[in-house]
C-alpha cells in the first residue's frame, strides 16, 4: 500500500500489474499517485516472476479469473487491510474506490469495469464487474479478440477475447500510438478497442510515439521500457490523476485544465477523446 502522511477521506485506486510484474512495480505513476491524495493497494498476482509459479500448476489456466478475483477479495477486507498499515485507519474514503491496470491488468480490471469474456460460441461469459467500482482506468489494455489475435495468442491466451458491449463504468483508456503487439493481427489501434466498443462515459488518451511500457511506467530504470520518455511519463501522471478525481467526484478543474492543456499546446505529447 503506498498512501498520504496526511489527510483524510482518501480516495482508494486497486491497481493490476501486467504480466509477470509484482506489487512492487510501476512506483513512477504510484508514487505520484500517493503524493498527491490517493491510496493504492497493489496485489502480487499468481503470474509474477517473484512466484515463478510453473506452468503445470493446475491454476495456470485460471490465473485470468484469480486475477479478478485478487481485486475483489482486497474491497471483501479493506478493514483488515486499512488496520494493517499505521496511522491510516479511519483516512479512508470507500465510497470513491477506482480501479487502474496495465496490459494484462487492464484486462483484469476491465472485468471489474463490466467486460465479459467470450465463450467458445460467442456468447458473452460471467458478469465479473463490481459496483463498488466508480472509475477505471485502462492502461495499455488488449482489444477484441477472434480474427484480431494473433495465432500464438489464439492458441495460449484464450481467454483474451472480451466484449466491452457491458462495460459501463467511467473509463479512461490509455493507447500508445506505436505499441505494436505480437499478441494481435492489428496495430496500435487495437489497444483503443476498450473505448470504442463501450457504452456510456469514456476518454481515451492516445500518447504520440507511446509503446506499451507508455514512456517508463513499470518503474524507475527498469530495461524492459522501449520507450523511454520522461516527459511521456509525467504527462501520464497528471492526466490519470486528474481524471480519477473527476470521474470519482472529488473536483472538475484539473481534468479541464488537462484536456485544455493539450488542446493548446504547440507539440502536445497526446490527445484527448471523450464520448
Amino acid at each position: 500500500m503506498s498512501a498520504p502522511a496526511a489527510g483524510h477521506d482518501l480516495p482508494i485506486i486497486v491497481f493490476s500489474h501486467g504480466f509477470g510484474s509484482s506489487m512492487d512495480g510501476y512506483a513512477p505513476l504510484v508514487d505520484f499517485w500517493a503524493a498527491h491524495g490517493f491510496v493504492v493497494i497493489q496485489p502480487t498476482h499468481l503470474d509474477s516472476r517473484t512466484l515463478n509459479l510453473p506452468p503445470e500448476d493446475s491454476r495456470t489456466p485460471l490465473i485470468w479469473r484469480i486475477r479478478v478475483d485478487d481485486l475483489k477479495r482486497i474491497l471483501d477486507q479493506l478493514d483488515l487491510i486499512e488496520a494493517a498499515v499505521p496511522g491510516l485507519s479511519g483516512r479512508l474514503d470507500r465510497s470513491r474506490i477506482a480501479a487502474a491496470g496495465h496490459s494484462w491488468g487492464g484486462q483484469t480490471v476491465s472485468a471489474l469495469l463490466g467486460a465479459r469474456v467470450l465463450n467458445a460460441d460467442g456468447k458473452p461469459g460471467e458478469d465479473m464487474s463490481d459496483p463498488r467500482i466508480k472509475a477505471g482506468l485502462l492502461l495499455a489494455t488488449t482489444g477484441k479478440g477472434g480474427a484480431d489475435l494473433s495465432p500464438f495468442a489464439a492458441e495460449h491466451f484464450p481467454f483474451m477475447n472480451p466484449s466491452f458491449a457491458d462495460m459501463n463504468t467511467p473509463t479512461l483508456v490509455v493507447a500508445g500510438d506505436q505499441d505494436q503487439s505480437r499478441l494481435s493481427t492489428r496495430g496500435p489501434d487495437w489497444f483503443a478497442d476498450p473505448y470504442f466498443l463501450s457504452p456510456g462515459s469514456k476518454s481515451l488518451l492516445t500518447l504520440f510515439g507511446g509503446e506499451h511500457s507508455l514512456g517508463g511506467i513499470p518503474g524507475y530504470n527498469v530495461t524492459e521500457t522501449t520507450d523511454e520518455n520522461p516527459e511521456r511519463v509525467a504527462l501520464l501522471q497528471r492526466v490519470t490523476w486528474a481524471y480519477l478525481r473527476s470521474a470519482l467526484g472529488i473536483e472538475d478543474s484539473s481534468w479541464a485544465a488537462a484536456r485544455a492543456a493539450l488542446e493548446d499546446g504547440a507539440n502536445p505529447l497526446g490527445r484527448i477523446d471523450s464520448k
